[in-house]
């Protein structure tokens, strides 16, 4: 499926689930039979601070941090997080934030991470029955209808 690394950041602010949603691409890669490496960074998370987490795969990694300026993807579930962590970004990455939603009524707003990885998962090559599934085993499950309903919102956006 995946010959080259592919480096994806999530990027947010604490208690926006950057690390859950981290985890949940880093158990979908990992579920299709890739090689993945995580990393996070935790910074403020318990006051609002900048978080941001790192996931690698591919057939081998050996290394969880993104080099500044490789990411393929960098997933911002704060507006004010873009400029902080567009370094990371390459110049023909892909970045998907929160205005991608602009217009798109989800049930709670603590579901946006889980939104922009619907958005996230139209760009890879996992079926959608192993993101839902790795959702699932993420969340507690009173949460997976509202989050399955944004992953499928943010698939449409």
């Amino acid at each position: 499926m995946c010959n080259k690394v592919l480096n994806i950041v999530v990027a947010g602010l604490g208690g926006q689930g950057v690390l859950k949603a981290s985890d949940i691409v880093a158990e979908v890669a990992f579920t299709a039979g890739l090689d993945v490496k995580k990393s996070e960074i935790h910074g403020m998370s318990q006051r609002g601070g900048s978080v941001s987490s790192d996931v690698r795969y591919g057939t081998k990694v050996f290394s969880p941090m993104v080099p500044d300026g490789q990411a393929d993807f960098l997933v911002v579930l704060d507006p004010t997080q873009v400029e902080v962590n567009r370094a990371v970004l390459k110049p023909d990455g892909i970045l998907l934030e929160p205005a991608l939603l602009a217009g798109t009524k989800l049930k709670s707003e603590k579901c946006i991470n889980v939104a922009l990885l619907g958005a996230l998962s139209r760009h890879l090559e996992f079926p959608e029955s192993i993101w839902t599934a790795a959702i699932a085993n993420h969340l507690a499950p009173k949460l997976h209808d509202i989050n399955f309903e944004a992953f499928a919102a943010g698939r449409l956006a």
